[in-house]
């Protein structure tokens, strides 16, 4: 007689994830759980969490590069089991990521030789890369200070307020005051004159930006270098420049080679720059080069041997992947000059297109400039019933995701939404948003203000007036109101959207 038995839970012959008990159960949230589950179910169970993610590509919040050719892709897939810091195992991946320092310090015009090794690391990004460049200005900057017999416990540093926010860690992590050159309305970025004259004996360098985070726009490193060298003979200090090169530095060596920003100015110590921005690479690769060895204290340099053999190593971690410096360095090979130039002008042309399309709605005024990066920052030409926060979320729901911000200390009443045009970003896409964004202007302006609802509950002290209560109410100028709004607005648009660009 034969005895036939019914399959269970257990019987993989019959096992499928979304027939299992898994697809029913809730993710641990805070404790891991007791028990292991096949790895189909765990992969299918994080992969459909995750379909709730923006789309990478209609993130136009970030400068961060969202595409990369399949070739490449597979390199880093090879790679991604490789340790950066075992040099004396991966000797190979080492001297990749030495070749493209010496690349990038000739793309810069650091003063080297034809076949001179460059001084630069390779960092997980241009905020690791400007501690670095800080931390080399502090101690070369304390050592002169010592040598003087003069103090050494006040150093600052001098930027604009429209800097990352990487600076202010900097300046609070490694205590060194920040003095910002405030902003201007119709003037978003560091005004030199002004910069240098806030500049004095503790000031470690003055920090210059290749292309804002605000705007785009590429600050004068030249008329800075200039005012600053008469400063420097005048004062007899030695002042020098950092430029922060993390969005411009593989923009403008392309589309504007004879623009002076780099180490064709003596003043300029060191730059950083952002591989995984228009450098062309997946996050997690920037990159610092010095002007020279006597610009990156040999002190800062730690020696290890523990991995096979003695490696020097200037870096804020010590484990990280190989996989970003190898893309980097298919990039330059694969795509060369030529190819860099060509992507950096399809980016521009298509920035261009942006531009014009949102200028024909005549509801706009561009606060980019034509020199910079290439991205498009505008802002509402009236704001008196609806603001640039409402358009941004309500273009949320085509899918795209463009950040809406106020400007930075004395503009602040200045709100813009900004779109980054990178490599994958075209035309099509382009002409596509425009329409979409006439589409929300549309039926915003059917929708109740919500400027004005907002405006009935703000109350301050500034001027009052009895009401039939008898209670206090507030009078307030339109500016003020309008202030007010946007500033509340601010602060809904960050509790829902976080991230880096």
């Amino acid at each position: 007689m034969v005895i036939s038995t019914a399959a269970t839970d257990s019987d993989e012959s019959f096992y499928s994830t979304f027939a299992s008990r898994y697809v029913r159960t809730a993710l641990p949230r805070f404790k891991m759980p007791e028990n292991s589950m096949p790895k189909d179910a765990a992969y299918q169970v994080i992969n459909d969490e995750l379909m709730l993610d923006g789309n990478p590509r209609l993130n136009l919040a970030s400068f961060v590069t969202t595409w990369m050719e399949p070739e490449c892709n597979d390199l880093i897939m090879a790679s991604i089991n490789k340790n950066y810091v075992d040099m004396d195992e991966y000797p190979v991946t080492t001297e990749l990521q030495n070749r493209c320092v010496n690349m990038i310090a000739h793309l810069f015009n650091a003063p080297v030789g034809e076949k001179e090794t460059a001084v630069g690391v390779g960092t997980v990004g241009s905020s690791e890369a400007i501690m670095l460049a800080g931390l080399a200005f502090k101690r070369n900057w304390q050592n002169r200070r010592k040598a003087e017999g003069k103090p050494y416990d006040k150093p600052n540093i001098v930027t604009g307020a429209n800097v990352q926010v990487c600076w202010e860690k900097f300046a609070r992590y490694f205590e060194v005051e920040l003095k910002e050159v405030k902003l201007t309305e119709g003037y978003y970025v560091m005004d030199p004159v002004k910069a240098v004259e806030m500049v004095d004996e503790n000031t470690i360098c003055v920090a210059a930006i290749l292309g804002s985070t605000l705007t785009g726009e590429f600050e004068d490193v030249k008329l800075l270098n200039d005012l600053l060298s008469k400063k420097n003979k005048k004062t007899g200090w030695d002042t020098p420049i950092h430029v922060d090169a993390a969005s411009g530095g593989f923009v403008a060596p392309f589309i504007w080679p004879d623009l002076e920003w780099d180490f064709r100015l003596p003043l300029v110590k060191s730059i950083n720059v952002s591989g995984h921005k228009y450098g062309l690479v997946y996050a997690g690769v920037g990159w610092v080069v010095w002007r020279t060895k006597e610009d990156l204290p040999d002190e800062l340099i730690f020696h290890i041997n523990y991995l096979g053999s003695d490696q020097p190593t200037f870096t804020l971690n010590f484990s990280k992947g190989s996989s970003q410096i190898i893309a980097q360095y298919y990039q330059f090979i694969r795509l060369g000059f030529e190819g860099y130039k060509r992507v950096m002008e399809n980016c521009l042309e298509n920035a261009r297109v942006l531009r014009e399309g949102l200028e024909k709605t005549g509801r706009f005024d561009i606060v980019s400039k034509d020199k910079g990066v290439p991205l498009v920052a505008f802002s509402l030409k009236d704001s008196s019933k609806h603001t640039v926060f409402e358009i941004a979320e309500s273009l949320r729901r085509f899918g795209w995701i463009i950040p809406a911000y106020t400007m930075p200390a004395n503009a602040q009443h200045i709100a813009v939404l900004r779109v980054v045009v990178r490599e994958d970003f075209n035309r099509s896409l382009a002409e596509r948003l425009v329409s979409h964004i006439e589409q929300v202007l549309k039926e915003t302006d059917s929708l109740p203000s919500r400027v004005a609802v907002q405006a009935s509950h703000i109350v301050t002290v500034d001027e009052t007036q009895d009401n039939m209560d008898g209670k206090k109410t507030v009078k307030k100028s339109s500016r003020e109101i309008q202030e007010e709004v946007t500033l509340y607005w601010r602060r809904l648009a960050s509790e829902k959207i976080t991230g880096a660009c």
